[in-house]
């Protein structure tokens, strides 16, 4: 079982291309390399310091990845680029 912090996830998915607003909790929108804005979404609640490994696993599918790519993903082992690639090959973009 894994666990990933809220704080390292919310830093990595804003500087790959997700766009922050804060409503009853934190959601974080995708926008492609080029600026346009998709229907992938995922969500913090307020006050969360760690993410355990169900909420990965059910944010992993919110972002249309496999857990494995999430934890890369927000750990900074995969870039945008890889994340952009891996939505268009999959016809999530």
């Amino acid at each position: 079982m894994s666990s990933l912090k809220t704080n390292i996830i919310e830093t990595n998915l804003l500087k790959k291309g997700f766009i922050k607003k804060d409503k009853d909790h934190s959601y974080y929108y995708y926008h492609t390399i080029d600026g346009k804005k998709t229907a992938i979404f995922t969500k913090i609640s307020h006050g969360e310091k760690e993410i355990n490994d169900y909420l990965i696993s059910c944010m992993s599918k919110q972002l249309k990845v496999k857990k494995d790519f999430f934890i890369e993903f927000v750990s900074c082992t995969k870039n945008q680029i890889d994340y952009n690639t891996h939505l268009q090959k999959n016809n999530h973009i």
